[in-house]
């Protein structure tokens, strides 16, 4: 059981990460040569030229020692730009991600100084647990376990959740009129293109009489004359595609022997054409690289006659196009088909065995990430883990990093399930995957390290025990884990957020590339690496802290300053990475808000559901019918905002 020393010990090592992080950051931004690294988005714009000129020693290393002393600068300068500006410079998409670590920061810094000013002085004013015999610290002495049974004082905690909720619901239903209203502004106030005009029409029924295109010409001036405008049908051009790609790199050959010889004219560039340029016969680079260029481009020619003419390339789908944005809209927003085939029950359960699978190793992992655990696996290295410093460090340390090693591959996993669904565009994929990975967390992060956690450490407890007290003896237990997810939250929200402004991964693949790969300017800006916000991983992150906060709010009120410093921290340091790194492949205009909604929505319900079982094995039998009432509050409010702005999300108005 982790002590206040323990946490002290993991919170000095996460600070000192952060800090070093943020420092070697700072000291790495301002060197020319990691200019395209940290400021990658301007490049894209055409809006920054690259800092390589001047001395040759300048154009790697920043020699203004004014600079270093200013290495803080860029937190005030992520907070500068107002919101308008930044919607303008990165979408609304980003702009409103941002917004959910400010809704966290309104949510929890009010419920955090209210419970430090009422709940703790009521928890911590008793000695239930120091009379027990349960394995606890002093943490847990701030927690609702240490109210002994039947005690008047859970009205506090019942008074307590119904304030928390009722703020937690006002803050979310002025975000989300916020947010509809930006939505509905941005989408009023976007120029034209043609993919808001055309729609995407999939799984077309074979007809024996019509071919694809026939039918859905047919199709569309029966049911959508006066808007229907054209269609093109799509091909399965796999090959087709690669030579292009082949092509594009051929070109980009060319182009640097061109580049070359055009610097040194008295020196034609030669080469050999066998395996990477390093085997075969010595020929004049740049006439085999435009040789190369025009035979690609005549087999593409080829291949695009080929397929146009092969009927069986042509796949039974198509881009139609409308006269209006009003009739696509009415056109997207409307089945076409009485029997749509979705491919989501295989996928269904391939999740829910993976979900409950992966707890076996979660719960052995959690086992073995204490004292008790390894002395039991390994009686050998008993006498190490007992050092004063390396048992902080366990106790402290290594749940937090084991349980997220744990979930680096399960990302791609779920992306991998939402395309086998059916799901083309990005945003979407993304959503389908951040719902099933939100639910993954639920299960084998909150709810498995509680249950596996707990269920391992008072297992001999439970032995000595009559039956009726084991329930009591859980209900007490549940408050215990706080100490672990406040390990947790430092590893995954200080030391993790500080680490993503570092880069350190496109930073090295970046300076590998330059070394190795890049011969053009083009080459150098596709080395860059952007990345973006990972929605599908990151905003089910999010909603864990939501899920921890609310949770913990009533229950272990010790949490939330680590939570309120994530949410402070992330939302400086990715409106830094919006502004200056991340370049995201789409633009939904916030229709993800929605998922975000009804997922701190169900945080709500989990902190009143636990809530009731706490205090009914705590004798509060006065107190625990009215919080009955409070679920059933809160799913109307949902539904309320469901019926109220979420139209705005789900379908394209027909006039903004």
């Amino acid at each position: 059981m982790a002590t206040l020393s323990d946490i002290g010990m993991a919170a000095a090592i996460n600070i000192l990460t952060a800090f070093a992080f943020f420092v070697a950051f700072a000291i790495l931004r301002l060197q020319p040569v990691n200019d395209r690294v940290y400021f990658p988005k301007w490049y894209l714009k055409g809006l920054r030229a690259s800092p390589l000129g001047g001395a040759f020693v300048s154009k790697f290393v920043n020699l203004d020692y004014r600079s270093y002393m200013r290495f803080l600068n860029w937190m005030p300068a992520a907070l500068q730009m107002p919101e308008p500006e930044l919607v303008d410079h990165a979408g609304l998409d980003s702009a409103v991600y941002l917004r959910i670590y400010l809704t966290g920061l309104k949510i929890f810094v009010p419920i955090a100084l209210l419970g430090f000013s009422v709940m703790v002085p009521v928890n911590w004013t008793n000695t239930t647990l120091k009379k027990s015999n349960l394995v606890y610290s002093n943490l847990d002495q701030l927690s609702i376990s240490n109210v002994p049974l039947g005690s008047n004082r859970f009205w506090t905690h019942l008074v307590m959740a119904y304030a928390f909720t009722f703020w937690t619901c006002y803050v979310l239903r002025k975000e989300y009129e916020i947010i509809a209203t930006m939505r509905l502004h941005f989408l009023a106030s976007e120029q034209r293109r043609p993919d808001q005009f055309t729609v995407l029409v999939r799984n077309v029924p074979p007809d024996p009489d019509e071919t694809v295109s026939q039918l859905v010409e047919h199709f569309f001036l029966v049911n959508h004359p006066d808007h229907y405008l054209t269609h093109q049908v799509v091909y399965n051009a796999n090959k087709l595609s690669n030579l292009v790609s082949e092509k594009k790199k051929v070109q980009n050959w060319l182009d640097y022997y061109q580049l070359k010889f055009s610097r040194n004219p008295s020196n034609r560039p030669l080469t050999k054409t066998g395996f990477l340029g390093l085997l075969g016969k010595r020929v004049d680079a740049i006439d085999h690289y435009t040789s190369e260029v025009e035979r690609l481009s005549q087999e593409i020619s080829s291949e695009r006659d080929k397929i146009t003419n092969n009927p069986k390339s042509i796949m039974p789908s198509a881009f139609v196009s409308f006269k209006t944005q009003w009739g696509a809209a009415v056109c997207a927003q409307t089945q076409q088909t009485r029997n749509p085939t979705l491919w989501r029950l295989i996928v269904a359960v391939a999740f829910f065995f993976l979900t409950f699978f992966f707890m076996i190793p979660i719960a052995f992992v959690q086992s073995l990430a204490n004292i008790e655990g390894i002395e039991r696996a390994a009686p050998f290295l008993k006498a190490i883990v007992e050092v004063k410093f390396i048992k902080s460090f366990i106790q402290g340390f290594l749940p937090g990093i084991a349980l997220k090693l744990f979930l680096i591959f399960l990302p791609s996993i779920l992306m991998m399930m939402s395309k086998f669904e059916g799901f083309t565009s990005i945003s979407a994929l993304e959503r389908r995957s951040a719902t099933r990975y939100y639910i993954f967390q639920f299960i084998n992060v909150f709810l498995g390290s509680i249950i596996t956690g707990n269920a391992f450490q008072q297992l001999v407890k439970f032995i000595h025990q009559s039956a009726n007290d084991i329930p009591i003896t859980i209900g007490v237990s549940i408050p215990m884990k706080a100490t672990f997810f406040i390990t947790y939250i430092m590893v995954d929200g200080w030391a993790g957020v500080a680490g993503e402004i570092l880069r350190l991964k496109p930073l090295i693949m970046y300076h590998l590339k330059n070394t190795f790969l890049v011969k053009t300017e083009k080459d150098r800006e596709e080395a860059m690496d952007p990345g973006n916000l990972g929605f599908n991983t990151g905003e089910p992150q999010i909603q864990l802290y939501f899920l921890l906060g609310l949770v913990y709010a009533v229950v272990s009120p010790i949490l939330l300053p680590f939570i309120i410093v994530f949410f402070a921290l992330a939302y400086v340091v990715y409106r830094h990475q919006i502004i200056n790194v991340y370049n995201q492949e789409y633009e939904s205009a916030a229709a993800f808000w929605p998922d975000v909604h009804g997922r701190i929505i169900t945080a709500l319900v989990v902190l009143q559901l636990l809530l009731m079982g706490l205090l009914s094995t705590k004798e509060a039998a006065q107190s625990t019918p009215l919080l009955i009432t409070l679920p059933v509050l809160t799913i109307s409010f949902h539904r309320f905002c469901k019926g109220r702005y979420e139209p705005a999300f789900e379908k394209n108005p027909l006039q903004v």
